[in-house]
């Protein structure tokens, strides 16, 4: 576990470790649950779909495609648990292939019309 204050800044890295520095990653989802096996029911989504959700969330400026660092307010859940779980979805792209999930950035759906 690792223990921050509320509304305190939490810095986080990704890395992928492999020999192959053509590789890059990108954040696809992260979210946050008051529980380590359930991240659907009673979850809170602070990336989701490479669309940014939270509004204290903020990516930073890497020197190397395969580090991927954000950060987001620490919070807690109401009527909870004091324990935040986080559980980060990120995807493995080919560098410069424009055409990879690593570069449509956000993906937001359309919403169809519900017909009477």
């Amino acid at each position: 576990p690792y223990y921050v204050g509320i509304n305190q800044n939490l810095f986080l890295e990704a890395s992928l470790h492999s020999s192959d520095r053509s590789l890059e990653l990108f954040l696809d989802t992260c979210v946050a649950s008051p529980t380590r096996h359930n991240f659907t029911t009673r979850s809170y989504a602070i990336i989701k779909n490479g669309c940014v959700k939270d509004p204290t969330y903020a990516s930073y400026y890497s020197p190397h495609r395969h580090i991927l660092r954000f950060k987001f307010n620490a919070f807690q859940f109401i009527r909870s648990n004091p324990e935040v779980y986080l559980q980060c979805q990120l995807v493995v792209c080919r560098a410069f292939d424009y055409s990879s999930r690593c570069y449509q950035g956000c993906l937001q759906r359309s919403k169809r019309e519900a017909s009477s």
